[in-house]
């Protein structure tokens, strides 16, 4: 047997001894790294030779450590490109098995709509740039988050969980979304806080925004309108009075309307309502002064001590007849009233402005009845010395 027969044989006896891999171009296969260099990196991939992974198949970028992406032991995929590199040893690359590897999985989280964690790499026109095992993939600057972005480069070196909304192997686009899972979170937070909320509770708010009828107030992922008659137990016109946008309340829950999704607060105290000290403050026949808040068809307002208002009817403004309250008062004018009826019940009371005035018709007549004057009282210094015959 020549020389060259024997050394076949050997190598074969070796190879199914050891049970080394049937490799071939193409394979993507496991090794273990065994070695490190700057430029390249060594791995056994269970073959009768090593296999060497270039660093221009292990990273993209130049200026990279291979040193810090790669470990002795660590055990890494890689695809085979040659199985004899002319000098004896297996060719491989870890990016492209990498790549095949990641858009499996990829595939797979489209599919099953998984999530799954990315790093921001760069911010584009349009959007943000991230990349999964090598693999491309573009965020919209509109599914970067659910509030609105103004400069998608503050993502830049941020890692995001994100969800894929757009999978198309045949183009090489991949579009994933991060939007679309604090949306989610956002509903699952409403939905937890509409079953915790209980009626007349306090709770801690921020003015989300404020429209002509009154304010939103966001309690925590849930909005609920503060209407602006809640606002303050003071007639108000405009809630901007009360509150600006971005201002931390605390606000009492009103009512709750889980079918329509409708939460109504009250910025106000409700514990602390102004008319349940009326009836110590004031009583029937009281002359007090108050402001004028307001004006309607038949007649006015005047609140007489912060949150107590009281309706002058308009036959109860002026002796004179008047068309309007306007014809002779103006908002915010300080008046004195008499207090005609109170309705606790109700927090209603009726006031009167021209009762209220000394020279008033109700005023002359209550003095005339109850003194009556006779001529002579009312000359008799001027008469006492005054002979009659």
């Amino acid at each position: 047997m020549s020389s060259e027969n024997n050394f076949e044989q050997s190598m074969q006896e070796m190879m199914n001894q050891y049970e080394f891999n049937k490799i071939h171009t193409g394979d993507i296969i496991k090794g273990k790294v065994i070695k490190v260099t700057e430029s390249e990196a060594y791995v056994n991939i269970n073959y009768f030779s090593d296999g060497i992974v270039p660093k221009n198949e292990i990273t993209v970028n130049e200026e990279d450590n291979l040193t810090e992406i790669l470990s002795v032991n660590d055990e890494i995929d890689v695809m085979v490109l040659k199985t004899d590199d002319g000098e004896g040893n297996v060719l491989l690359s870890k990016i492209k098995a990498d790549s095949i590897k990641g858009l499996e999985e990829l595939e797979d989280f489209y599919s099953k709509e998984k999530t799954f964690k990315l790093l921001v790499k760069e911010g584009v026109k349009g959007g943000a740039i991230a990349y999964y095992k090598g693999i491309r993939i573009f965020i919209p600057a509109s599914q970067l988050s659910l509030a609105y972005v103004e400069d998608v480069k503050d993502f830049v070196s941020k890692e995001l969980e994100v969800k894929i909304i757009e999978f198309d192997k045949e183009k090489s686009r991949i579009v994933a979304s991060r939007k679309i899972i604090e949306k989610q979170e956002a509903e699952e937070l409403r939905d937890k806080l509409w079953k915790s909320l209980k009626k007349g509770e306090r709770r801690e708010g921020k003015v989300s925004r404020i429209v002509k009828f009154g304010a939103f107030v966001d309690i925590g992922g849930l909005e609920g309108l503060v209407h602006i008659s809640d606002l303050s137990w003071s007639r108000i016109k405009d809630p901007k009075e009360v509150v600006s946008e971005g201002d931390t309340v605390t606000v009492y829950v009103q009512d709750i309307d889980m079918d329509k999704k409708r939460l109504s607060l009250a910025i106000k105290d409700v514990n602390s309502n102004p008319w349940n000290e009326v009836s110590k403050n004031f009583k029937i026949n009281d002359v007090v002064t108050g402001k004028v808040t307001k004006f309607i068809a038949v007649g006015a307002f005047v609140e007489i001590q912060p949150g107590v208002e009281g309706l002058v009817h308009i036959s109860e403004i002026s002796e004179d007849n008047i068309a309007k309250p306007s014809d002779v008062l103006k908002i915010g004018d300080q008046v004195k009233v008499k207090i005609m009826d109170i309705d606790n019940k109700n927090n209603r009371m009726s006031l009167s402005i021209k009762n209220a005035s000394e020279n008033s018709k109700e005023f002359l007549k209550y003095n005339d009845e109850s003194e009556e004057v006779t001529i002579g009282e009312l000359f008799k210094d001027k008469l006492k010395n005054f002979k009659f015959d």
